[in-house]
C-alpha cells in the first residue's frame, strides 16, 4: 500500500515536471524560453476575446452567530437619572453666569433728593442801543407828558401841539421796538417827558425837532428819532444793535494785516478782537481795541482795520443807519 502511494506520488511529481510549470522552473533554476512575439500576442487576445471559464467558487466557511449589543433593551432609570443630572449642571451654569451679567451690566446708583420747586434762570440780557433826543431851543426843559405813539418811521416829531385842528392831522410818534418797555405817564394829557418836573407846555432846549434837550426829532437828549439817551433811533443808549430791524453791515475791503517785526522774530500769533463803528456811508469810526494780542500786532490791527469799507448795516432794508460791531483780526504765520 506504501508502495503504490509512493508511486503515484512520483508519478504526479514526474506529470508537473513533464507539463513543465513556470513556477517551478523557477524555483527549480530553470531559464525561462524566450517566447515569439506573435505568440505572446496571441494569448493576449485570447485572454480579452476568448477567457478561459474557471470552476464555479466553493464557500467552505459556515456563518458563526454573534449577538447585537443595540438590541439589549435600554435601562429607563439610567436614562432618567442622566438627563436629570445633565439639566441640573446647566441649569447652575446658567444662573451664575446670568447673575454675574446682570451684575456687570446693573451698576449701583448714588440717588439724591432734587428740588423740583420752580427754577428762576437768569435771562439773557441783550442791550438794544440807540436813542433819541430833540428840541426847539426853548430857554426851559421839556414839560412833562405822557409817551407819544411807537411807529416805524414816523413822519411826526413828538411836539407840543400848536395848532387846535391842523388840516392834515397825523399822529406824532418815536421809532422804537414794540416789545420795549418804556417808562410812561398815561393819565397825562400832553405828550412830554416822563422825568420831567416843568409843567408849562415846552419841547425843550434840544434841536432839530422832538422833545428834550437832544437833537435829531426824538424825545430825550439822546440824537435821532427814538427815545433816551444815544443815537440813530429806538432805545438803550450807543447805537443801535444789530439784529431785528437792522441788518449787520457787509465787510467790501479787508486789507490784511501785517506782522510787526517783534512778533515775526517771536513767531508769535494769535486773535486781536477789534471794535468800531460802522456808520452810515460805511466807514469805520472810533477804532479802538477790545481784547489786546500784544507784541505790536494789536496796533498793526487797527491799522488795517481804518483802511476798512463796509456795505452800511440797513434799518428795514433802506435806511443806512451807524451800528457798533467788533471784528477779529486773524494774525497766523503759516
Amino acid at each position: 500500500m506504501a508502495n503504490e502511494i509512493q508511486a503515484d506520488s512520483n508519478s504526479e511529481a514526474v506529470a508537473v515536471i513533464a507539463a513543465g510549470d513556470p513556477l517551478l522552473d523557477a524555483l527549480m533554476g530553470k531559464t525561462f524560453e524566450d517566447q515569439p512575439i506573435w505568440a505572446t500576442l496571441w494569448e493576449s487576445i485570447q485572454d480579452v476575446f476568448f477567457p478561459r471559464k474557471l470552476p464555479p467558487l466553493v464557500l467552505t466557511s459556515t456563518p458563526i452567530p454573534v449577538p447585537d449589543r443595540m438590541a439589549v433593551k435600554p435601562n429607563p432609570w439610567a436614562i432618567g437619572i442622566s438627563t436629570s443630572v445633565n439639566l441640573l449642571i446647566l441649569l447652575i451654569v446658567l444662573f451664575f453666569v446670568g447673575k454675574k451679567i446682570i451684575d456687570t451690566v446693573t451698576k449701583p446708583t448714588v440717588t439724591t433728593n432734587i428740588e423740583l420747586s420752580d427754577f428762576d434762570a437768569a435771562k439773557a440780557m441783550k442791550k438794544n442801543g440807540g436813542g433819541g433826543g430833540g428840541g426847539d431851543h426853548s430857554i426851559i426843559d421839556a414839560s412833562k407828558g405822557k409817551l407819544p405813539k411807537i411807529m416805524k418811521d414816523p413822519v411826526v416829531p413828538p411836539m407840543v401841539q400848536t395848532f387846535d385842528k391842523p388840516k392834515i392831522e397825523m399822529p406824532a410818534a418815536i421809532d422804537v421796538q414794540k416789545e420795549i418797555k418804556l417808562p410812561d405817564n398815561p393819565d397825562m394829557p400832553t405828550i412830554g417827558m416822563k422825568s420831567g418836573v416843568n409843567v408849562v407846555l415846552s419841547n425843550g432846549t434840544g434841536s432839530g425837532g422832538g422833545m428834550g434837550s437832544g437833537s435829531g426829532g426824538g424825545l430825550g437828549s439822546g440824537n435821532g428819532i427814538g427815545y433816551g439817551p444815544g443815537s440813530g433811533w429806538n432805545t438803550g443808549g450807543g447805537l443801535a444793535q444789530v439784529g431785528g430791524r437792522v441788518s449787520a453791515p457787509v465787510p467790501l475791503f479787508q486789507p490784511e494785516a501785517e506782522f510787526s517785526d517783534e512778533a515775526r522774530r517771536a513767531k508769535y500769533q494769535g486773535v486781536c478782537l477789534v471794535g468800531l463803528i460802522v456808520d452810515a456811508q460805511g466807514n469805520p469810526q472810533n477804532v479802538h481795541i477790545v481784547r489786546a494780542l500784544g507784541m505790536g500786532l494789536d496796533e498793526k490791527a487797527m491799522e488795517a482795520v481804518r483802511k476798512y469799507k463796509f456795505k452800511p448795516a440797513m434799518r428795514d432794508g433802506k435806511t443806512p443807519v451807524p451800528v457798533y460791531v467788533n471784528v477779529e483780526v486773524n494774525f497766523r504765520l503759516y
